[in-house]
């Protein structure tokens, strides 16, 4: 089998599966990207099992700290097992994660089920080469109607593979209503964001849901209007949603006609409508909103942009705080594994200093355990999340 000696002090040693270009003291063997590698140290001690991608970064992923195939046995064995976890987690769910990559030891293969269709991305080259025995074993498993692949990510670059769109098995559906925590969504599962909704957020829905009633609520970013959705079923005064996007808002309006509630949903960007929003209320307006939910896209895909990201969202907090009506809510959330939750609690104390604002820790929120977090890899924990009440008179 092809390998590679793997550096001493690489994070491997530490317990990490990821290998980098720069920790790879010898290649061995002439691997091509998509082709299972051995790992070895220095001292020719086998270390695991890898798939290999000389196009990337990372170029070797440890999927197995045993010899392995991929082949249909592996993929079989490893695909039930995550499966049998969230039947356990979840039964009976019909919007929820059943294969979430490194954390079920398949580096780059991503499987969501909305009811009776699957959804697959195949982020690395070695599961985009099997994509076809992937299909079949989830066929097998779970005799869905149809498996489409959702190959849009702007990951793929990184590995070196193009994007692509289409039905590995069955045939596409046309936009079906589905139901998560009890907020019922048309989901378009060709065109709609990422695999088809935010999966990992559908508990978050329910549990900010939990202080809106009675409350005038503002969602940013709405995205489909998950928390507008969730807050104006929990019996909401006034929901108004906010987001780019003018699919995004068509999306929220049948969405809330499809669960019998009144959402006002405004195409804006978020940042412009908070800005004018919290001047309104610097010039003597009294605040209009009870709680304010701050869901944004990931401001920072890398590390060299993570402090232009700390200011985007100390901003938005700053301008959240000063719209919020006394003793008013904000739960604000980052989905990017850059920014740790230590980093993301500085930019929202950094904007109470400058509001100035006294902020109770209300819940800490972070993602579904359909998306289960390795100890051993922290770039699996990415969903951060808080609420807080703004204290009154202080």
């Amino acid at each position: 089998m092809a390998g590679l000696v793997v550096a001493p002090r690489a994070r491997i040693f530490q317990g990490h599966d990821w290998v980098y270009g720069t920790e790879v003291r010898k290649v061995f063997g002439d691997p091509q990207p998509g082709d299972v590698v051995a790992l070895r140290d220095f001292k020719d001690h086998f270390l695991g099992s890898a798939i290999f991608n000389s196009h990337s970064q990372i170029v070797a992923r440890r999927f197995s700290r045993r010899k392995q195939k991929l082949d249909r046995d592996f993929f079989f064995r490893r695909i039930s097992q995550s499966i049998d976890v969230r039947n356990r987690l979840m039964p009976g769910e019909e919007l929820r994660r059943l294969v979430w990559s490194e954390s079920d030891g398949l580096p780059g293969l991503i499987v969501d089920q909305y009811a009776r269709y699957l959804v697959v991305q195949a982020l690395t080259v070695a599961m985009e080469m099997r994509l076809d025995l992937i299909g079949d074993v989830l066929q097998e498993l779970l005799e869905p109607e149809g498996i489409i692949v959702r190959n849009d990510s702007p990951m793929l670059a990184a590995e070196g593979l193009e994007p692509f769109t289409g039905m590995l098995t069955g045939t596409a559906p046309t936009p079906f209503e589905a139901s998560g925590r009890g907020v019922r969504f048309l989901v378009d599962l060709e065109f709609g964001q990422k695999t088809g909704l935010y999966l990992d957020q559908l508990d978050n829905y329910a549990a900010v849901a939990e202080f809106a009633r009675g409350k005038r609520v503002l969602d940013c970013f709405c995205n489909q209007g998950g928390f507008a959705l969730a807050c104006a079923l929990a019996g909401a005064e006034q929901v108004t949603a906010v987001d780019v996007s003018e699919e995004a808002v068509v999306a929220v309006r049948r969405n809330a006609t499809l669960n019998g509630v009144k959402v006002e949903a405004v195409a804006d960007n978020a940042f412009d409508f908070l800005k004018s929003e919290s001047n309104r209320v610097r010039e003597g307006a009294e605040p209009k909103w009870d709680l304010i939910i701050l869901d944004p896209p990931s401001f920072t895909r890398n590390k060299k942009s993570l402090h232009d990201a700390m200011r985007g969202y100390k901003e938005i907090h700053l301008r959240a705080m000063k719209m919020l009506a006394p003793g008013g809510i904000l739960s604000t959330f980052c989905c990017s594994h850059h920014a740790s939750a230590e980093l993301f609690q500085d930019s929202i104390r950094e904007a109470a200093i400058d509001a100035p604002a006294t902020l109770r820790l209300m819940a800490r929120h972070g993602q579904r355990p359909d998306h289960p977090v390795l100890l051993n890899l922290p770039e699996t924990e990415y969903l951060k999340g808080f609420t807080f009440e703004l204290l009154p008179g202080r």
